[in-house]
């Protein structure tokens, strides 16, 4: 009779699968019964992998996880208003910025010794299903545990003036410039208006009520 690998601890294990067109996510852990956790609920993450279409697989512990979620996240968020920048550095396992020849660049940082980073360059469509993979694992009521995420800051006043384009930051302060040049160079192009000549009295009145001086002899 072949014996079957069955222990309470595989019977308990749960997966949380998230697909979408590019990639897939799956999260598998167990229900943390020391908080009273059972069936369906996942308190306890014991490892995690992200497929590409074309790329490699990735792989990780909840501390992977939890970086990846750490910099996508707000960067996804900063991109929308307007202010892309860069999240994460060395020595942080995670970072992700854009590139100049357009996309997005995510740099993954092993904690083997002598293995080097892996670069993945990532278009406008694949980092959308990566951030909706992540908020939907984010936002499943299966999970229970903390994520340890950071809360959404508020755009500083200089980054909501820089999300404005420079051009349109610029035409306001140019169009005033224009129509001052244009009102000065319309006031040199009007002929100087003619001053007519004074009118000069036909005779000298005497004042009423005084009679004119006699002549001198």
């Amino acid at each position: 009779m072949p014996s079957h690998d069955f222990t309470p601890e595989t019977a308990m294990k749960q997966v949380l699968q998230f697909d979408q067109l590019s990639c897939r996510l799956k999260v598998e852990g167990l229900p943390d019964v020391s908080v009273g956790q059972s069936g369906q609920n996942l308190g306890i993450i014991t490892g995690w992998s992200l497929a590409w279409a074309g790329r490699p697989e990735l792989e990780g512990r909840k501390e992977h996880l939890l970086a990846l979620m750490q910099v996508v996240l707000p960067y996804a968020r900063y991109l929308i208003s307007g202010v892309p920048r860069r999240f994460g550095a060395d020595p942080e396992p995670v970072e992700i910025g854009p590139r100049v020849e357009g996309g997005h660049a995510l740099l993954l940082r092993s904690s083997q010794p002598d293995t080097p980073p892996l670069q993945l360059n990532l278009d406008d469509a694949e980092l959308t299903d990566l951030v909706r993979v992540l908020d939907q694992l984010r936002l499943d009521s299966r999970l229970q545990l903390p994520l340890d995420l950071p809360e959404p800051v508020p755009l500083k006043g200089r980054e909501l003036l820089e999300r404005r384009p420079l051009a349109q930051r610029l035409a306001a302060p140019l169009a005033g410039l224009l129509a001052v040049a244009a009102a000065s160079g319309l006031g040199l192009l009007l002929p100087e208006p003619k001053l007519e000549p004074e009118q000069q009295p036909a005779a000298a009145q005497p004042a009423r009520g005084t009679s004119p001086a006699p002549p001198r002899p």
